[in-house]
């Protein structure tokens, strides 16, 4: 036990003190001024050192320490496969995903190229791949599109030419806006501009987010959250693409309800369906399903995945080339892919105030995937990444490459699979998946020229297989956990029927609303203690559990603090079976009865001898002469906490019973004694277990019980 009152447990010598008692005496804490701590800290950040400078460099740049001791004979060969097969996956996905960037299929390949390299430098964890991850790319879509429209954009034209042009006369200021090299900017060139510049700002997001070290604030978006706002994101992808496997084209819809209208606009031109897009996206939805469908199956027996997708475009291209289906049926091709790279461009700084918002959403969205996939593979095969590190990576993935007409990336759960699976040991692999993007981008991208659309909306629909299947997760979901599965179907029908940066926000507010809820009505419970131990569990879930006669055993599972505190007082008062308040008030009101029948009837003497009436007094009101408080599942308690339990206390001591508490973390007994609740003479005890409090309660009385005694003989 432990004292916490005004000292009166040195009233008494250590030999008389009540059964299971502990004396413990605290170390004296050293305070250091405030100032003098500002100044050391500024010391510390200022200073300049040579080995200073070196540790920024390494931390900065992770590669200067990991890659000196690189183990060529043992690592080369597992990341020259893992890099090549990532590579030969990311080519179709690169140029499909592009799409729904709102983006010609060139730009698709730079972003991942560019993003292998810049983690290569600057990332901590061995095994992710950061590229493109189609939900990112959607909302970078979104975004893309809206500003085409504001700019006057045809909208229905076709969205993937190359050649498309400005259907309407805008004003002088946004041609100027528009005008790259002194000549108008084309529809083509203006989405890159968009895209680069969201990139951009979201970069900018994550690296100040590093600079902070507001990593901690990944927390706040759960696996339910993440997990939902994914699967209703790629609803809304699967709704983009299903105009590319029909052959039609359409506007993309945008703001609150996307999803609906794309649906109502796809029903409402059905009729126009191109008969050889259709055909052909049926015929590659019946390859790709079942071979990735086999690659699950048998990824354990297989060295390495079948790049079923780099075999459907190849063949695919070939049908369409020699087949001249674009000539003849009207079928939407890739067009012309150019070679090499573009000059590097700065974002369009006049844009910034029109992206900045969504830039946030996708610049949180991206980070938090990015550290949770690192700490998931850092964590199984036993190594650290630093947060704000991946951070400061991720930010540069997109920083840099925004000025050489790249859009957003991150982390990408697929490919992280593959790679891990595949036998990659570093980073080093990611250089081999560049080095095979380089390739096609230097030979081998004009080849792609007869590549049909829809083939690449089927390789995208196909790849939103996992999140799609959740669905079938939710009764077992629902079994674990009914908060968390609600905040999944919250978050995950407002980011698919509503819009995905809305659903984003939707389904952080509800999650936190859940968080509040929580706090507000958490468990309570009495507790009684396992035969023959000193154990004390909840009586509501075992049974047989014995209780002393005349002690409350109550258990608060929240902190204490404003949002509960009603509920706290009010939760004790139902478990415990005893409102101090209404019985001071009975007593009250009986005390003045019972002097208004004085005053009128006179004095009368009882035959009742003085003790014998002070027996049958204590009998009836002392039933109930102790509750304990089990603290251990309360982590803080506030001001208004604090509060409540010294209103709680004054009160059940008033009529006569005493309030112990028990297994109070060190912070809440910081908080007790800072907050003077040990001012009081009585009741003010902290036990270090419930045994503990129930053995000092029984002594006690115990001890008056003799004094009764002793008084009536």
């Amino acid at each position: 036990m432990k004292n916490e009152d005004n000292g009166s447990s040195k009233t008494r010598p250590r030999s008389a003190q009540p059964p299971g008692t502990i004396h413990l005496e605290e170390k004296e804490k050293r305070t250091i001024p405030l100032k003098s701590r500002l100044t050391e800290k500024i010391r510390k950040t200022c200073s300049c050192s040579t080995n200073k400078a070196k540790d920024a460099l390494l931390s900065f740049l992770p590669v200067l320490q990991w890659l000196p001791k690189y183990k060529l004979r043992e690592y080369l060969l597992g990341d020259a496969m893992s890099g090549l097969i990532v590579g030969v996956l990311l080519v179709p996905q690169s140029i499909a995903y592009s799409l729904l960037a709102g983006q010609e299929p060139i730009y698709g390949l730079y972003t991942s190229f560019f993003a292998c390299i810049i983690y290569f430098l600057m990332g901590t964890s061995k095994h992710i791949h950061v590229g493109i991850f189609g939900v990112l790319c959607l909302m970078v879509g979104e975004v893309v599109d809206r500003e085409l429209q504001v700019a006057g954009y045809d909208r229905l034209g076709d969205q993937g030419s190359h050649h498309s042009t400005v259907t309407n006369i805008m004003t002088n200021t946004t041609i100027d806006a528009n005008t790259t090299s002194g000549m108008t900017c084309d529809r083509s060139c203006y989405a890159i501009t968009v895209g680069a510049t969201v990139t951009f700002m979201a970069g900018v997001y994550q690296v100040l987010m590093g600079v902070l070290q507001v990593g901690f604030v990944s927390v706040y978006l759960s696996d339910a959250l993440l997990s939902g706002f994914a699967t209703g994101a790629s609803f809304t992808i699967l709704t983009s693409q299903v105009k590319y496997l029909l052959g039609l084209s359409l506007p993309r819809a945008n703001g609150i309800g996307s999803s609906i209208y794309t649906w109502i606009y796809i029903f409402q031109n059905i009729h126009k369906t191109n008969i050889c897009d259709l055909i052909t996206s049926i015929l590659c939805l019946a390859v790709l399903v079942p071979a990735k469908e086999l690659n699950e199956c048998f990824k354990s027996k297989l060295k390495a995945p079948i790049p079923i997708e780099l075999f459907v475009v190849v063949g695919a291209t070939l049908a369409s080339h020699f087949g001249h289906l674009k000539e003849k049926y009207g079928s939407s091709i890739a067009g012309e892919i150019p070679t090499g790279f573009l000059m590097p461009k700065p974002p369009e700084w006049g844009l910034i105030p029109n992206v900045a918002l969504g830039a946030l959403s996708i610049a949180i969205i991206g980070f938090a995937i990015t550290v949770s996939l690192s700490e998931m593979f850092a964590k199984k095969h036993g190594y650290e990444v630093k947060a704000n590190q991946e951070m400061y990576a991720i930010g540069f993935c997109n920083i840099i490459p925004s000025f050489f007409h790249c859009f957003t990336t991150s982390a990408a759960l697929a490919k992280t699979l593959v790679k891990e699976s595949t036998g990659c040991k570093t980073q080093v692999s990611g250089i081999m998946t560049s080095l095979v993007i380089l390739l096609v981008l230097l030979v081998i991208a004009p080849l792609f020229y007869s590549l049909q659309k829809c083939v690449l909306g089927v390789i995208t629909i196909v790849n939103l297989r996992g999140a799609l299947r959740k669905f079938l997760d939710l009764p077992k979901m629902w079994k674990v956990n009914k908060i968390d599965t609600s905040i999944w179907l919250v978050t995950m029908f407002s980011s698919a029927l509503i819009s995905t940066e809305l659903g984003l926000m939707i389904g952080i507010a509800f999650s936190m609303l859940c968080v509040i809820v929580r706090s507000q009505k958490p468990g309570v419970t009495l507790l009684g203690r396992v035969e023959a131990s000193e154990v004390y569990e909840s009586m509501i879930v075992y049974k047989d559990l014995n209780t002393t006669k005349g002690i409350k055993v109550f258990r608060f599972e929240a902190p204490l603090y404003y949002v509960n505190k009603h509920c706290f007082k009010s939760a004790l008062y139902k478990c415990v079976g005893v409102d101090p308040i209404l019985v001071a008030s009975a007593e009250k009101k009986a005390a003045k009865k019972q002097e208004k029948l004085k005053k009128k009837e006179g004095f009368i003497e009882t035959n009742l001898e003085p003790v014998e009436t002070v027996q049958r007094l204590y009998q009836e009101k002392m039933t109930l002469h102790s509750i304990i408080i089990d603290c251990s599942a309360i982590h803080f308690i506030d001001t208004a906490g604090l509060n409540t339990l010294k209103e709680v206390l004054k009160d059940y001591g008033d009529i006569g019973i005493h309030l112990l508490l028990a297994q109070c973390s060190s912070s809440v007994r910081n908080s007790l004694r800072n907050g003077d609740y040990f001012k009081r003479e009585e009741g003010t005890m902290v036990f270090h277990s419930i045994h503990q409090a129930v053995q000092f309660a029984l002594y006690k009385q115990e001890e008056q019980e003799a004094i009764i005694n002793a008084t009536a003989v």
